[in-house]
């Protein structure tokens, strides 16, 4: 572990073990099916002290960002991997291509839905726009057994806008329309519903020409403004 990552651990310990809710932290176990520990602070809380810890500290460069967040992923508690979350979007400019191998390893460890959804919407997101080289891993784990990096693959272009490839948000989706997991078909939905922001007319087309491979639950999802 490097010096400021050891800094960054210090400081977050000092700050968040002592504001600690044991009934607060039982309460939000319960909500994430009880996967992971919990410290028991409410979001606000927890970004103001994240904050509190972490002003004043140098900016990280990229095996800085690697060995932080790396370290924050082996805490038990999920505030720690939460914190994580935050850093890295902070800093979603310093990393190269070569990044996205730690961003597999925290996309495959402790997954759930709370982390995965900020990796793969923001930091993957934007990873991705900056090193195009990448499209070619999110081709690669669109089609992976791993359902958490599929989810990545399908999510990471939730913020592009007009600048969204069309052909490859439809091709992932397409490709995975007959998923079993409620995850991946809850992305293909909230992917398409998103772009449909931007391509009303091309996402309900694409709908309509795959609607008997579509889960109800994406259709319903892709559609829910499309339609009264």
């Amino acid at each position: 572990m490097g010096d400021l990552s050891a800094l960054v651990l210090e400081r977050l310990d000092e700050r968040l073990r002592p504001e600690a809710d044991t009934e607060r932290a039982a309460a939000m176990a319960a909500y994430m099916k009880n996967h992971f520990p919990f410290l028991g602070l409410p979001a606000p809380a927890l970004q103001k002290l994240q904050k509190a810890a972490l002003t004043g500290l140098p900016r990280p460069g990229e095996d800085d960002l690697a060995a932080i967040a790396t370290a924050l992923w082996a805490r038990d508690e999920r505030e720690y991997q939460y914190v994580a979350c935050s850093y890295l979007l902070r800093h979603v400019e310093v990393p190269g291509p070569g990044f996205i191998e730690v961003v597999r390893e925290l996309v495959t460890t402790k997954s759930w839905w709370d982390t995965i959804d900020p990796l793969a919407t923001r930091f993957t997101g934007g990873l991705v726009r900056r090193h195009r080289s990448l499209v070619e891993v999110m081709d690669e784990w669109s089609r992976d057994d791993d359902m958490w990096l599929v989810r990545v693959a399908i999510l990471h272009q939730l913020h592009y806008g007009a600048d969204t490839d069309e052909e490859r948000l439809f091709a992932y989706c397409a490709a995975q329309a007959g998923h079993r997991d409620f995850f991946v078909r809850k992305a293909i939905g909230w992917a398409l519903r998103h772009y449909a922001r931007t391509a009303p007319g091309e996402v309900l087309s694409f709908v309509e020409a795959h609607r008997s491979s579509l889960s109800g639950l994406s259709v319903r999802e892709a559609t829910k403004h499309l339609t009264g």
